[in-house]
């Protein structure tokens, strides 16, 4: 089956996450981000994630290259593939909201879908949420 791809008339829109996408995100399935480095090279990180709505969240901490990335530049891809499958996959394209995580409530509930345990306390740690707002959405099934 070809790839399914969601785009928007206007690159800057966001569009509607399909459930396909959402059910991997959701699923216990790691996550490659990517951003845009300083120099204009992408910069990868695998993350746990989950969806809201139609947003894909992640956590990161203040200071990390990602979270540099992204304050720069809030241009962001999102990739989740199967577990059992990898040529089951969703990439969101799209841009990011950044806002402070204090109480470190994402990584806690996203600790607890991938490990089953508390993420615990991190003293120095100023956790951020990110969430992608799809722009572009391509589903492989």
């Amino acid at each position: 089956m070809a790839p399914q791809s969601v785009a928007p008339q206007s690159v800057a829109l966001p569009v509607a996450l399909p459930e396909r996408a959402r059910l991997l995100f959701d699923a216990v399935n790691h996550v490659t981000v990517a951003t845009i480095d300083p120099g204009g090279r992408p910069q990868q990180s695998v993350v746990w994630a989950t969806t809201d709505g139609d947003t894909v969240l992640f956590s990161t901490i203040k200071g990390r290259r990602k979270h540099a990335n992204l304050l720069r530049d809030p241009r962001a891809s999102a990739l989740v593939f199967d577990q059992a499958d990898p040529y089951v996959y969703a990439e969101v394209r799209g841009s990011v909201t950044i806002s402070d995580d204090a109480d470190g409530e994402l990584i806690e509930l996203l600790a607890r879908k991938y490990t089953g345990q508390s993420f615990g306390v991190r003293p120095g740690e100023q956790r951020v949420a990110v969430r992608l707002v799809p722009h572009r959405v391509v589903v492989y099934d």
